[in-house]
């Protein structure tokens, strides 16, 4: 599954990996004192939550991105890239518009 060498799967992957680096860090961080309403509250009310939280999905994406440039796969290489940039600009923004 993970050989394939598409950008549509490099897009699928780069939008998924962020989204489950989120899922854990709320269950590593936030769980047990805070619900999910809890959590994305004090993230807007403090801003510096959102690069605190934005790093460890991009990391992943970058982890992703660097597995498949080294293997060759260079077309889901750059779905995975394409997404995250769209995921950093999107983190820029809400950094500065809340």
């Amino acid at each position: 599954m993970f050989k394939k060498d598409n950008l549509r799967f490099g897009m699928l992957l780069g939008f998924i990996a962020p989204l489950l680096s989120l899922i854990a860090y709320y269950f590593i961080k936030f769980y047990p004192l805070f619900s999910v309403r809890d959590c994305l509250n004090f993230i807007s009310e403090n801003k510096n939550q959102i690069t605190a939280i934005s790093v460890p999905c991009l990391i992943l994406n970058i982890a992703l991105f660097t597995f498949y440039i080294n293997t060759h796969r260079d077309k889901t290489a750059k779905g995975i890239f394409a997404i995250t940039i769209i995921y950093a600009i999107a983190a820029l923004l809400l950094k500065f518009t809340l």
